[in-house]
């Protein structure tokens, strides 16, 4: 017959949860404040990767139909059949605001050469700020 000489450890000590804690108080010392400031920056981010999906969708309309939506038509054509249009394919389900709660402004033709324009005005939520960003 075997007999165990060990008892078996079930948990851990006091110590042992006191080194654990103390090691992550200090990874959020140094973690935390790098994070800061950081909610402007994640907003920048998402309305950049809006306006690239957006252009996306905007091409392929124009490669089925031919041409860009129209500025009356504007972003609610890749939602809705603007009109008669026979090539016309649902894209999207909704046309997201920015981060700020602004729609996107579409213009067409665009500046500098560029076939349309799509614009986030930021948290300033007005034409020619600093903060504006588009495609």
């Amino acid at each position: 017959m075997y007999r165990r000489t060990q008892s078996i450890r079930r948990g851990f000590t006091l110590i042992e949860l006191l080194l654990v804690m103390a090691i992550i108080a200090i990874l959020a010392s140094v973690v935390i404040p790098k994070f800061a400031g950081r909610p402007e920056q994640a907003r920048q981010t998402k309305a950049t990767a809006d306006i690239t999906t957006l252009s996306g969708l905007l091409d392929i309309f124009e490669t089925d139909n031919g041409r860009y939506p129209t500025a009356d038509e504007g972003l609610q054509a890749l939602v809705n059949n603007p009109g008669n249009l026979a090539n016309w394919k649902h894209l999207t389900d909704r046309i997201p605001l920015d981060p700020w709660g602004h729609p996107y402004v579409y213009r067409i033709p665009g500046t500098n050469g560029k076939a349309f324009d799509l614009i986030s005005y930021g948290a300033s939520g007005q034409e020619g700020g600093a903060d504006n960003i588009t495609n």
